[in-house]
């Protein structure tokens, strides 16, 4: 029994740290989904982008974690790009929902109209409510600070970052939850204020532009300020041109820097958080689907299901007329 209890304590202390403030982090990004992280992609494609995302973990498990996610972004005339993103998280008797605006800056340095070499600049104003659903707790077991209610408590942030495009080559760089807040949905003596995040990932497309094969090796490393908690994401992606469009799959690693401990009969292990996520998509014409399992590894499991993801996608009145001459497949 108490061998259970750390494991079940475990995971779920894992993904609270990474699925609380704001929009939790996941694989949505190796969807076509850039601006689901990063405000400065906003914008920054051929082609205004129209996503949405529905998630769920541990089927079978109730209050198992779901999130839903809608979002869409444009180009606003040569330089500018705006966006809006609206986000339904579930986790347990945790809950929260909200949505951010954003305005993107483009700045081009290309030589000619072919040439992508972009600098852009990004920010997210956001509003989130959060919520704890006590009415299911036990009133036998008292508590002073428990009140049996559904606890609320809405708050305002901001989310900043950069990217530069260059021919095959983009990198990211975004801070998340940049003002300091704090939920009170918790005694503020035991809840942070702290909720920043930095992110930075970079790819490179490796094929030539109008290839059959194109190839996309990718990283994304997160860093929470608070915590200190730190863990990296080495990703591979490679994409087929067809006909009628394309066909793409990928495959992502995660893994934590930081462990936890827990009880393996009379011996105190430890183990880090660790992830496999393979991705199937295609794009037919103006339509995108993608469809991602991510798969938990590890001694330490929790259920040995996987966390399944739909990604659907419409691409609609692009700024040009003619792609990039690069095989830079964020931005074309």
């Amino acid at each position: 029994m108490i061998k259970k209890t750390y494991i079940i304590f475990l995971l779920l202390l894992s993904q609270i740290a990474y699925s609380q403030d704001g929009i939790p982090v996941y694989s949505d990004y190796l969807s076509d989904n850039l601006y689901l992280l990063h405000p400065s992609m906003a914008g920054a494609a051929s082609y205004n982008q129209i996503r949405l995302t529905a998630r769920g973990q541990w089927f079978g498990q109730e209050d198992a974690p779901k999130l839903q996610t809608l979002n869409f972004n444009a180009r606003v005339g040569e330089r500018s790009g705006i966006g809006a993103i609206f986000f339904n998280d579930k986790n347990g008797y945790h809950s929260q929902t909200g949505g951010y605006i954003t305005y993107a800056h483009h700045i081009k340095f290309s030589r000619s109209d072919a040439d992508l070499n972009q600098l852009s600049f990004g920010i997210s104003f956001g509003l989130i409510q959060s919520r704890l659903d006590e009415t299911n707790f036990d009133p036998s077991d008292f508590d002073p600070i428990i009140a049996g209610i559904v606890q609320s408590s809405s708050y305002f942030n901001m989310d900043a970052g950069m990217s530069y495009n260059f021919l095959n080559f983009s990198g990211h760089f975004t801070v998340k939850n940049l003002i300091f807040q704090n939920r009170k949905l918790n005694d503020e003596g035991f809840e942070s204020n702290n909720q920043r995040k930095y992110l930075i990932s970079a790819a490179y497309a490796i094929g030539k532009f109008g290839a059959t094969w194109t190839y996309e090796p990718s990283f994304l490393f997160q860093f929470t300020e608070r915590t200190g908690e730190q863990a990296i994401d080495i990703n591979f992606k490679a994409y087929r041109q067809m006909d009628f469009g394309k066909l793409w799959g990928a495959v992502s690693y995660r893994r934590s820097f930081d462990g936890s401990e827990y009880l393996n009969g009379t011996e105190v292990d430890s183990q880090k958080l660790q992830y496999i996520t393979p991705i199937i998509g295609v794009n037919f014409k103006r339509f995108m689907f993608a469809y991602t399992a991510s798969f938990l590894t590890g001694k330490v499991k929790f259920d040995n299901g996987a966390f399944h993801q739909i990604t659907l996608g419409y691409e609609f009145l692009g700024g040009r007329q003619e792609p990039y001459d690069c095989n830079c497949p964020a931005i074309n």
